[in-house]
This record gives structure tokens, sequence and C-alpha cells, in this order.
């Protein structure tokens, strides 16, 4: 006799990753990088390439398009120059992915407070929830420069753990990146893998440790209280 799987937990509140999973953010920031490459007379890249980076942020971006690292000396001044395009054109293109809107819709019904904890700085951040009208409904919006660590350390989703009201062993957070699952768990989270996300042709998410994976953000109404 095969037994039925168990049912998932039903988890108190939601938090979500920015970009690729709350948000469809690569075609701003895609945009943002070939801008920079045409100001340097260099060729753009097709959005397929530059999709499966977004999640890792603007310095990867610099990486792949200008296969600059860090301690280059042009790596800061390009860096901050293609932040300033994005910031510029922070919700041109950028959407709720499909299904999003009624996940929150239907988690605000039910009184589940669902928020955001990106490595995102806030100038970055506070902009583009604005531009998206999700502020005034968002528990709890935690930048990668809100408290002294950013993901994969668990201190930012205990930071918003503490602003939700919710322990932390009862919220769910939702990313798309290792680093996402890695924070939930030392964070004593929930966590969920977006493979609706910005998911590379490497990433291996069933290996990240996840308590599972979604391919729509509908499959997450499961996983509410």
């Amino acid at each position: 006799m095969v037994s039925e799987p168990a049912p998932p937990p039903r988890c108190q509140a939601l938090l979500f990753d920015l970009d690729g999973t709350l948000a469809d953010t690569a075609p701003d920031l895609a945009g943002a990088l070939n801008a920079l490459l045409c100001e340097l007379d260099r060729a753009p890249l097709p959005f397929t390439t530059i999709r499966p980076h977004v999640s890792h942020g603007g310095r990867a971006l610099i990486k792949l398009g200008l296969g600059l690292e860090d301690g280059d000396p042009d790596f800061k001044p390009l860096h901050r120059r293609f932040l300033d395009l994005y910031r510029g054109a922070i919700a041109r293109e950028t959407r709720l992915f499909d299904g999003m809107e009624a996940l929150l819709a239907q988690a605000e019904a039910h009184g589940v407070p669902w928020g955001v904890v990106t490595n995102k700085p806030a100038w970055l951040t506070d902009p583009l929830m604005d531009e998206l009208g999700l502020t005034a409904r968002a528990g709890c919006i935690v930048s990668g420069d809100t408290t002294p660590h950013s993901k994969p350390h668990p201190e930012p989703l205990l930071h918003a753990s503490r602003l939700v009201g919710i322990e932390p062993g009862d919220c769910l957070f939702v990313g798309d990146a290792e680093r996402d699952i890695e924070s939930a768990r030392r964070a004593g989270m929930y966590s969920l893998v977006a493979r609706f996300g910005y998911l590379g042709p490497d990433d291996r998410p069933e290996c990240w440790g996840a308590d599972g994976l979604v391919d729509t953000p509908g499959e997450i109404v499961a996983w509410l209280a």
C-alpha cells in the first residue's frame, strides 16, 4: 500500500525574495546592462543570456557583461553607472509574475502577512516597491542594507519575522537562489524554490535543501494557514 504524501505545513507568514520571485525585474535590469554596454560601444547581450544571472545582483551582471571582477579599477564606477541607469527605468517593464497578485490577495484576505527580503539596496528596493504599488500592502520590506548582514546570513529573515510579528518557525520564505534557501534554513524557516524565477542551467535546486519546489505562485497557496 502506497502512503499519501504528507500535506505541507500551514505557515502564518509569507516572505519573498524580490528579483525573480515576487517580481520579474529581468527586463529592466537587462535593459540597464545593455544601455551601459551601448555607452561603452560594446554589443548588447541577448536577454536569454542575461536572465539567469539577474538574481545574483548587479555585480554579477557587470562581470557577465564586461568580464570585470570586484578588484578591477573600473569595476566600481561602471557598477555605479549601471545602477544609476537601472534606477532611471526601474519599473519600465517590471511586473509581478503571473499569478502573484492573486496569491498576495488571497494571503491578505485570510490575514496572512507577507513581506519582502532582498539583497537589493533600499535606494532601489523602495522606489521599485512604490512603483509596483506594494509598499503599503507589505508587512515588511527588508533590503540588503537594512541589517548589518545580507542573505545568506539569517539576520534579514529573522528581522522580517520580527517586523511581521510571526515566529520564524511559522514563516515561509520563497526564493529563486541557493542563498535564499540557505538563509531560510539558518533562520529556522520553511522554504520553497521558485522555479519560475531566474535559475540557470547549472543550478540544481533539488539539492539546496528547500522544503519544496514550485513552478507557479499558485502552488504556494497550499503552504499558507
